[in-house]
């Protein structure tokens, strides 16, 4: 009976390890095909045109920085006023830089206020405040592009340096408020309560005692947010026709024309263009990880 027990327990056990292996071995190959469409747009991106057009899958030959070179180097264009950032795509980043740090700081500060007085502070109307703000994460935002397009040349706002702030803080605001409203039920009311019982206002306590809290769950939509207002393409479209405004997405177009495209060049400005927002994400990756975390335990 002890070696039926023994031998049972044997092929258990080899069992085990060969499914153990085979998971192993599928995760590795669901992370390399992940991993290889960046390891072959960064060597296709060191080949010139006709390279590329020759071999698709092929490791250059004589690997070339050249088109990063072109891409950052100052290029005259009589559409563009005089600057070192007048190039390919340096301008472009610039400008998204400037659309998406400004629509960041206002949907992480109003979306943080909002989310927090509806959570906190009962009134009448917040029930369908809320739900409103709700709804608006179920409208396809791309149902919503002609009339904000009539809209916005009615009031001559389109074709300005500040155009994208407006749909990108609209749209960015309803997941905030819901992400910082299911955060708050996780913090207790006591806090407040202590810091008003020792004389905080109630600026400050939203400021200096709920706001170092709530950091976990803010750096996750600044996140979330950051790759939606950097890769948006359709309001950038139809809202901006200068040149001098055009943002990273609308600059990627360039690289494409009515019978050929310029794929090296194309995969040479996504990795400089990636660049900015891969460091902003790592730099605040654990904190990120917290807030996916505490919404998830607290909502």
């Amino acid at each position: 009976m002890s070696n039926l027990k023994d031998v049972a327990g044997q092929k258990t056990g080899a069992g085990t390890v060969v499914l153990g292996v085979f998971l192993n071995v599928l995760m590795w190959i669901f992370t390399l095909t992940c991993i290889f469409p960046l390891i072959w747009i960064f060597y296709s991106s060191l080949k010139t045109k006709t390279e590329f057009n020759a071999s698709v899958l092929k490791l250059p030959t004589h690997p070339s920085f050249a088109n990063y070179a072109e891409l950052l180097s100052s290029k005259q264009d009589d559409r563009l006023p005089l600057s070192v950032f007048n190039s390919t795509l340096i301008h472009p980043m610039f400008n998204s830089l400037v659309v998406t740090g400004l629509s960041l700081l206002f949907i992480v500060l109003f979306g943080f206020v909002l989310g927090y007085i509806i959570s906190r502070i009962p009134f009448k109307g917040s029930k369908l405040l809320y739900y409103g703000l709700l709804l608006g994460m179920l409208i396809p935002i791309h149902a919503l592009l002609v009339p904000i397009y009539v809209v916005f040349n009615h009031f001559g706002l389109s074709d300005k340096w500040f155009t994208l702030i407006f749909p990108y803080v609209a749209f960015g605001m309803p997941m905030a408020v819901f992400l910082v409203d299911s955060f708050m039920k996780g913090i207790p009311t006591a806090m407040e309560e202590a810091a008003a019982i020792d004389g905080s206002s109630f600026t400050r306590t939203l400021f200096t005692v709920i706001l170092p809290i709530s950091r976990p769950i803010l750096v996750t939509t600044a996140i979330i947010q950051t790759f939606t207002c950097w890769n948006e393409f359709s309001f950038a479209l139809v809202l901006l026709k200068q040149p001098m405004l055009q943002t990273v997405p609308l600059a990627m177009t360039q690289f494409t024309g009515q019978f050929s495209s310029d794929y090296p060049r194309m995969m040479s400005a996504m990795l400089i263009s990636m660049l900015p927002v891969v460091v902003f994400y790592f730099a605040f990756s654990k904190q990120i990880i917290e807030g996916m975390v505490a919404g998830a335990v607290k909502g």
